[in-house]
């Protein structure tokens, strides 16, 4: 089994200037718990933005969620995942970063995104 066998395609993005209360409605909207953050031009690399992201970096420092610009907090440049890569390699690249989830691009595309919920629920 690969990755995109097991990607969620159905990806949610927003904007790097979109504001910090802009991603958080549009998480609970869309019900996730990240965003990628799109690209300025073709030749830059894809970001995301976490409620973790949210929590520590807004919420815990006591900032205006309405004037924080999601790029500002950001992760970026990705750890990211090609759609042909074997479930257990992608498995073990996840748990050697300590991350939950990752982009899966092919050709610097966004296709979709694998998680450790999706290695659980649909390779098992």
């Amino acid at each position: 089994m690969t990755a995109k066998e097991i990607m969620t395609t159905d990806v949610v993005t927003i904007s790097g200037s979109a504001t910090v209360a802009e991603a958080v409605k549009l998480m609970k909207e869309k019900n996730v718990r990240a965003l990628i953050v799109e690209r300025r031009n073709p030749q830059d690399a894809y970001g995301i933005v976490t409620q973790r992201d949210i929590a520590y970096m807004v919420v815990a420092e006591g900032r205006n969620a309405a004037s924080v610009a999601v790029h500002e907090i950001q992760s970026k440049p990705l750890v990211v995942v090609n759609p042909d890569l074997d479930v257990k390699y992608v498995a073990r690249l996840l748990a050697n970063t300590g991350l939950s989830r990752a982009p899966v691009i092919y050709q610097q595309e966004l296709q979709g995104v694998v998680s450790i919920s999706d290695i659980v629920n649909k390779s098992l």
